[in-house]
């Protein structure tokens, strides 16, 4: 089973195929096509027809960049946006009253939940039953997120003087819509409504563009390539083979790398696409495999999926005003709800636990390694494509399956003969060639110098980053025009 796919609902990938590909960020239909039109499109609009027509033109951009993945799901965004329109009204005309809040807070709950839980609960229940294969609209658990803070800020009076259609814009933006930032609609939705906003503004364009070159070539150059190491072994895994210790590790190793550039390139991507905009987006990514222990990988990895289950999942459970044992429990639970928001899959649920486990236990996890170490190894179960495959990838990286190294490796250094065994090739690492283990080693250490070492692209100069993006242009354009295969970013199954 591919890594694309990360959860058992009837996947949009599979269903529509030949849209797919069409409009994603890193696609030449994208970059050369859809962003420069939108940008000529919405600036135009705002110099001849006013603000509001240039705020139409962008939900219009926006609308269809959601519906080209599936146009039968943007009547059902449109619905939830009126809804809970309608909702923020009352709730504002009542803010004293819980009623409506909790009324609206339900209803994008139930929402989310048939449409991404409905068959999981059914199978988990009566596994038996004949499934539901009802079809995840695209981008559900993003907006469903930030249409319950922009109730919660309708209460709380963040938001004043309700704009239908800055409410519109800003949660139907293309830049974020399909894999976040999850924005606090109270901090974006002001910015939709400035004077200056459809004003090109050269500096904005530029840093935009910066960002937006620079998270290509983290998706393009680097996530996809260690991508194809991990599929080798996690897919191999999901055979049931007997995967041996380096082959566990390096495919472990890999895809920990191919999810940190594959989402951080995706983040800087919508930081600088609404940057061209006039759109400021809140930071979701900083260098967290950096962190000194987990809950500072919490304040560095998804930033703002962090603040939002901190807000509104942990803060309402007690937070830790309820004693130790209590906090602990709470941040459990917060981490579970967490690990399931990522997908209708006990793996999910798995991970998410395991985390929240390390973040009650937070303590006894202030090493630097050991906060790596755990965040490595928890990605087995959320990567592996049911919890036999993690069983059998964590049976490889504990050696039970044999510890094993090329034939060459071992001609050339004859003393790890007296350690591991000899084989022609590593089947599961790589293209299985003879050069296979030289080249993915080399390629770790790289990627892992790089997220370990290197600065934030963010704390970068301008200066900085043109050399960045000149260093690796030539590697983006191949890779952009001339790879086998479109590979979408990880949390667009989300």
């Amino acid at each position: 089973m591919s890594s694309d796919i990360f959860h058992d609902e009837v996947n949009l990938w599979l269903l529509f195929p030949a849209h797919a590909p069409r409009v994603l960020f890193h696609t030449p239909a994208f970059a050369l096509g859809f962003l420069p039109i939108a940008l000529i499109a919405f600036f135009l609009c705002g110099r001849y027809g006013g603000h509001r027509a240039a705020m139409l033109c962008l939900v219009l951009f926006s609308l269809t960049f959601y519906g080209w993945w599936n146009p039968i799901h943007v009547p059902l965004l449109l619905g939830s946006l009126a809804a809970n329109l309608f909702f923020a009204r009352r709730i504002a005309a009542r803010p004293s009253s819980r009623a409506w809040l909790t009324g609206g807070i339900a209803f994008n709950l139930l929402l989310l939940g048939w449409f991404k839980y409905a068959d999981f609960a059914a199978q988990t229940v009566a596994p038996d039953s004949p499934r539901l294969n009802i079809a995840l609209p695209l981008a559900i658990s993003f907006f469903t997120f930030q249409q319950i803070m922009f109730l919660t800020d309708s209460r709380t009076g963040r938001i004043s003087g309700l704009n239908p259609l800055s409410y519109v814009a800003c949660i139907t933006f293309f830049p974020h819509i399909v894999a976040g930032p999850i924005v606090r609609p109270a901090e974006i939705m002001p910015q939709f409504a400035a004077a200056d906003l459809t004003r090109p503004n050269r500096a904005n364009l530029t840093e935009g563009l910066s960002l937006f070159l620079l998270g290509l070539a983290k998706k393009l150059v680097l996530a996809d390539l260690f991508g194809r190491f991990a599929d080798t072994g996690f897919d191999a895994a999901e055979q049931n083979a007997a995967l041996t210790f380096f082959e566990a590790w390096y495919a472990t190793l890999a895809y920990a790398l191919q999810i940190y550039f594959d989402f951080s390139g995706y983040s800087d991507m919508a930081i600088g696409l609404a940057l061209m905009f006039n759109i400021r987006f809140p930071l979701n990514f900083l260098s967290p495999y950096q962190a000194r222990d987990i809950g500072d990988f919490w304040r560095r990895w998804h930033i703002t999926l962090g603040q939002f289950l901190r807000d509104h999942v942990y803060i309402p459970l007690g937070g830790n005003r309820a004693g130790p044992a209590r906090y602990r429990l709470n941040l459990v639970l917060t981490m579970l709800i967490g690990g399931l928001w990522h997908g209708a899959a006990w793996k999910f649920v798995l991970w998410g636990g395991i985390h929240g486990v390390l973040l009650a236990l937070l303590p006894l996890g202030r090493s630097r390694l050991f906060v790596l170490l755990a965040v490595v190894l928890s990605w087995v179960p959320f990567r592996a494509d049911s919890l036999p495959a993690a069983w059998a990838m964590a049976r490889g990286l504990l050696g039970l399956n044999g510890i094993a190294l090329p034939t060459m490796i071992l001609d050339a250094v004859p003393t790890l003969g007296l350690l591991v065994d000899r084989t022609p090739v590593l089947p599961y690492l790589g293209d299985a060639r003879t050069l296979s283990f030289p080249e993915v080693t080399v390629c770790l250490l790289l990627g892992w110098t790089i997220v370990l070492f290197a600065p934030q692209v963010h704390a970068l100069s301008l200066r900085a980053r043109r050399w960045a993006i000149a260093a690796g242009f030539a590697l983006t354009v191949q890779a952009m025009f001339f790879a086998p295969r479109v590979a979408p970013f990880l949390y667009f199954q989300f």
